[in-house]
């Protein structure tokens, strides 16, 4: 099993403000604006799954699978061309910051682990970086 974990980010919102964007996927509707055309395309999505095509890698969908309020979501491929878990850890700093950690778990072989670390560790990175932008409130 690879692991694949994002820096941890703070965010400028409290913690429970966060949770309740993230866990309601039809929030993306809200940032869907700020999201770059030329990597992300076919978006769709509703409270429990998003989908999206993602230039050169293909489709991929992903459902929530567990929610710990206030503290993680933990989702699950229903389509990728590597299937994984991904989930989005917070935790309170203050009443009105908190921060973030982003992991993903995916079954890979040598020699697909040897293609997509680096690109998966980037994406990973990129999306934490999306999460930190987004107003919570």
């Amino acid at each position: 099993m690879a692991k694949f974990e994002s820096s941890i980010r703070q965010i400028m919102y409290p913690q429970q403000s966060v949770y309740n964007m993230l866990s309601d996927l039809s929030n993306i509707e809200r940032v869907k604006d700020h999201l770059p055309e030329d990597k992300v395309q076919d978006l769709t999505f509703d409270a429990d799954s998003v989908s999206i095509s993602i230039p050169p890698v293909g489709q991929i969908t992903l459902r929530i699978i567990d929610r710990d309020e206030p503290k993680t979501i933990k989702f699950e491929t229903e389509q990728s061309p590597v299937p994984f878990n991904l989930w989005i850890q917070l935790l309170p700093v203050t009443e009105t910051t908190s921060k973030m950690k982003i992991t993903i778990k995916a079954e890979l072989n040598p020699f697909i682990k040897g293609m997509v670390s680096k690109p998966l560790q980037e994406g990973i990175e990129k999306l934490a970086d999306m999460l930190t932008m987004i107003q919570y409130e």
